[in-house]
């Protein structure tokens, strides 16, 4: 049996010196000593695993480019470094969620808000177009009744009439609303 040998920890200054030489073995090191740590943040967040995971391989990208630039000044250890990176990145992704999710309330509200006006101004349409028009529209689109019904409960001859009827109610509607309301405030 084989015993494997667990590597030594490698210190701050040994870490910086393979990645100015390029030497991607101190970043795999950086990702299986700090993961735990780093994606905790995310965790205890709001975030999820893969969100983690993104934010921390982020960190680390940030963190060899600056190292391989010659840029890096460290003041901290590397793991405070990554810690403040992984910290702002989560920040600026909340923030990006929050503003989404804002934009699309903001968007379902003047929508509903649209619907209603729109459904507004066509009842007080239809409640302009005379008695008969007024109740057959009603009868049709707000209350679901068939065209058999209608033609019964009005007293029409037969279906056809009532349909033809419902179809010169809706020519009329049509014009009175575009009489009234510029397309674009109204029609898609």
């Amino acid at each position: 049996i084989s015993v494997l040998k667990q590597k030594p920890p490698m210190k701050d200054d040994e870490i910086l010196a393979k990645i100015s030489k390029g030497d991607e073995t101190a970043l795999d090191y950086l990702y299986r000593k700090y993961y735990r740590m780093m994606t905790k943040i995310v965790l205890s967040n709001n975030g999820t695993e893969e969100e983690a995971k993104d934010v921390f391989q982020e960190a680390l990208i940030v963190f060899w480019q600056k190292a391989v630039s010659g840029n890096l000044v460290m003041t901290s250890k590397i793991s405070t470094f990554l810690y403040s990176i992984c910290l702002n990145q989560w920040r600026k992704e909340l923030d990006r969620k929050s503003r989404l999710s804002n934009e699309e309330k903001d968007g379902e509200e003047f929508q509903e808000h649209d619907a209603e006006e729109k459904a507004r101004i066509i009842q007080e349409c239809i409640g302009d177009l005379g008695d008969i028009c007024k109740k057959l529209l009603t009868y049709y689109y707000f209350d679901g009744m068939s065209m058999n019904d209608i033609a019964e409960k009005l007293q029409f001859a037969n279906t056809d009439t009532a349909k033809t009827k419902k179809y010169k109610c809706m020519k009329r509607l049509d014009l009175l609303i575009r009489s009234r309301y510029k397309e674009e405030d109204f029609l898609d």
